[in-house]
């Protein structure tokens, strides 16, 4: 006989065992529902637990230091826009970080972005592999340090102001850097790619060539990179918060002595004033051997500005990848060997040159000679790699690298990978094998400019770079 509290208890264990079997399946079709709606809940949950900082600061100086890229008296007239500086931190769900730099400079030497990476690690306690020192390779900024320097004419007072600009941008690049990775605060990454066609390979269609072939409609020849990689880095409250988009292309549209940004910079007025409160970041990608033609005027720079803005707004629009979380980074120096180094008889001969570039190369390097140094017969190389989830890879290399290599590395890593020149180091041209077998400008003896001790490369410096790329992939996919 069962008695009514017997009863009571066991129906109360029937229905907390019929209401754990409702939860337990309304549960599993929940997640399943959940998964099968939106595969990519994973990756968005993911997505969410980066961490971004921004920061940015102006550059142009407040002296007359020359402006940079052209081998004469380039004293500054006055003012187009402001140049800037710009940093982007990075940060997983793991506390790994990187910083990007971004910059209107036109090339940083070694001697100043060592010193940076040097305080950096002191400050900020990046290693050299977390951090990315870009500049687009303005030729309406100013000169850095002794990048370029048998380039320039000599002059003391500029000697010295050189030197003290550059001492400030090495503070104000540690302090930025600092900055960036102060503001680090959740947001989510996304990946796109627009197109922008103002780029032409500048070593198979000559300059003076340009506007007939426009008027006639001949098509341009030669490689180039057409594509607009962009990041967008995006606050949980939808705000947008950076957008980082690269092109293949020199910015030398003007020549003239106005500080401006040339095409990058108006591209990112256009896209920062488009999107208030949003910060614009260019990176040049491989634009050693391309140019913006026809060129010189400053209504041509506004309309390759547009038209690089309007690729990255077409990415924008588009629906684009999120990047799950995940940071890795590595780095390391390659030593690329020249040719065959200076010697003492060839420099007697230059230092007599017509060419005053050249003349005044040979008279600095004599006397390196003279006070006892020793050629060295490489140069260290710097390369990166990143790997930002697993849809972005971020190739970083020094110097004025060729359309080649952004064509040779996307096809063999895929998609999102980027590959950046003009990164850490203006060395010189890097140029691939085809565009040293072609020689010319850009693969021909012309590192006298560099203030290398040495007339050209040798012909495996491609080679070398891509070993290292492959290992350094490598080392961030594994």
């Amino acid at each position: 006989m069962v008695v009514p509290e017997q009863r009571n208890v066991g129906f109360a264990k029937k229905v907390a065992a019929i209401i754990f079997t409702l939860f337990f399946a309304a549960t599993r079709v929940f997640i399943s529902t959940s998964l099968a709606e939106d595969g990519a809940i994973t990756t968005k949950q993911s997505a969410t637990l980066w961490k971004a900082g921004v920061a940015k600061v102006v550059i142009t100086p407040e002296k007359s230091v020359w402006l940079a890229g052209y081998g004469s008296r380039r004293a500054p007239d006055g003012k187009l826009h402001d140049l800037w500086m710009k940093a982007l931190a990075l940060e997983d769900q793991n506390g790994h970080r990187a910083v990007l730099i971004t910059s209107d400079f036109q090339g940083v030497p070694r001697e100043m972005s060592d010193l940076v990476f040097e305080q950096v690690k002191l400050k900020h306690g990046l290693d050299r592999s977390q951090i990315m020192f870009t500049f687009s390779h303005n030729h309406c900024g100013p000169r850095l340090g002794n990048d370029l320097v048998d380039y320039y004419p000599v002059d003391a007072e500029q000697v010295q102001l050189v030197a003290e600009y550059t001492s400030l941008m090495v503070k104000r690049t540690v302090d930025l850097v600092g900055q960036s990775l102060a503001n680090l605060a959740p947001a989510t990454l996304s990946l796109g790619e627009g197109r922008a066609t103002f780029a032409v390979n500048r070593r198979n269609n000559r300059e003076a060539d340009v506007p007939s072939m426009i008027e006639r409609g001949i098509p341009f020849v030669g490689p180039v990179d057409h594509s607009v990689p962009v990041l967008k880095v995006t606050r949980p409250d939808g705000t947008l918060e950076a957008i980082l988009f690269g092109y293949a292309c020199h910015p030398t549209t003007l020549s003239f002595l106005t500080w401006c940004g040339d095409y990058p910079g108006f591209a990112q007025l256009e896209l920062e004033q488009s999107h208030p409160g949003s910060t614009a970041m260019f990176v040049n990608t491989c634009g050693g051997d391309q140019n913006p033609l026809p060129r010189r005027s400053v209504e041509l720079c506004q309309r390759y500005g547009h038209m690089l803005a309007v690729g990255v707004e077409e990415a924008l629009a588009q629906p684009l990848t999120p990047v799950t979380t995940g940071l890795r980074t590595a780095f390391e120096i390659v030593d690329l060997s020249y040719l065959k180094t200076v010697t003492r008889e060839e420099l007697d001969v230059f230092a007599k040159d017509n060419n005053a570039i050249r003349a005044r190369w040979a008279a600095r390097l004599l006397k390196q000679l003279d006070d006892g140094e020793v050629f060295s017969t490489s140069y260290p190389y710097p390369v990166h790699a990143w790997r930002l989830g697993k849809e972005m890879l971020v190739i970083g290399q020094g110097a004025e690298t060729v359309v080649d290599y952004a064509i040779r590395f996307k096809g063999e890593f895929g998609p999102g990978t980027w590959v950046c020149g003009y990164v850490d180091d203006m060395i010189s041209y890097i140029p691939s094998r085809r565009v040293w077998d072609e020689g010319g400008y850009e693969g021909g003896s012309n590192l006298y400019e560099y203030g290398r001790p040495a007339l050209r490369w040798s012909g495996d410096v491609e080679d070398r770079i891509a070993q290292s790329v492959k290992k350094l992939v490598k080392q961030v996919r594994d």
